[in-house]
């Protein structure tokens, strides 16, 4: 879905600035001679040719980033909802979370809001209504909704690709055991933060995106997931893990052992404490 590129077959202005070419008088001699001289004059900056969506951006990231690449006012995109006619499935009542699929966009003079979010709908859709995603949600007993709300929260816990399959199964696991998937980024999307710490406070929080409290999947994806996180959500490799924590960037450790869990947890809480001192000296 990229744009190409232009052929450079004529001069373009550059985005922070252009090349003039002014008339002004010099002395040589002592003769008034007119030459040209190129100076540099700033001009406004161009409108891009696309908008990049990263894997795991919020809806609300989604929206503030079209408002600029569009030079919009901010919240017109937001407001764009109500009369884009966006086709989501029922279970979305309305919210394009989790379908503004992450990928490169053409923006070109006659781009709306509604245009560019219906694209994307229209491509998540694509994506997600293909044999192979609808028939791994069919097979572990859920609907395409469900799976790509369950890809949201393993795009925004896994931290790398390897990992997502394993969070995937975690979260299959908890579920089918009646478990509560106490996921903290459930409680960050409740609180519209990005953190790494979740406090007994959060914990208690009155949202139905919260996780800790509530059982089951939140009711919508958290996330606008990639394809791999998709991928896992329907495709979880088999294991009995029930925990992880990333004790530190490339070292996740699932167990199913809850004891062996508390252990990497106080491990990742002393790593955090380190780095704090080291920041801090």
């Amino acid at each position: 879905m990229q744009k190409n590129t232009p052929p450079r077959s004529t001069i373009r202005l550059t985005r922070r600035g252009r090349i003039a070419l002014v008339v002004t008088g010099a002395v040589v001699v002592g003769t008034a001679v007119a030459v040209p001289l190129l100076t540099l004059v700033p001009e406004e900056d161009v409108r891009p040719m696309t908008l990049v969506i990263p894997e795991g951006w919020r809806a609300s990231q989604v929206y503030a980033a079209v408002d600029k690449a569009l030079a919009l006012p901010a919240g017109s995109t937001k407001k764009s909802l109500a009369k884009a006619a966006l086709k989501l499935p029922n279970d979305a009542e309305g919210n394009p979370e989790g379908y503004l699929f992450p990928a490169t966009y053409p923006l070109q003079e006659k781009t709306t809001p509604e245009k560019l979010l219906a694209l994307m709908v229209d491509t998540a859709n694509e994506k997600f209504n293909g044999a192979p995603i609808a028939a791994g949600a069919q097979r572990n007993a859920m609907n395409v909704y469900q799976a790509v709300t369950i890809a949201s929260i393993v795009q925004a816990e896994a931290d790398t690709r390897a990992d997502m399959g394993k969070v995937a199964r975690v979260i299959f696991n908890r579920l089918e055991r009646g478990m509560p998937l106490q996921m903290d980024s459930t409680i960050n999307y409740a609180l519209n933060r990005s953190t790494l710490r979740t406090t007994a406070d959060d914990a208690r929080i009155d949202s139905p995106y919260n996780s800790y409290q509530r059982m089951g999947l939140p009711p919508t994806p958290i996330d606008n997931p990639g394809e791999e996180a998709v991928r896992a959500a329907i495709n979880p490799p088999p294991g009995d893990w029930l925990y992880f924590v990333t004790v530190r960037p490339g070292d996740t450790r699932f167990t199913a052992d809850y004891g062996e869990h508390q252990r990497n947890v106080a491990e990742f809480n002393a790593q955090r404490k380190t780095a704090g001192g080291q920041a801090a000296g």
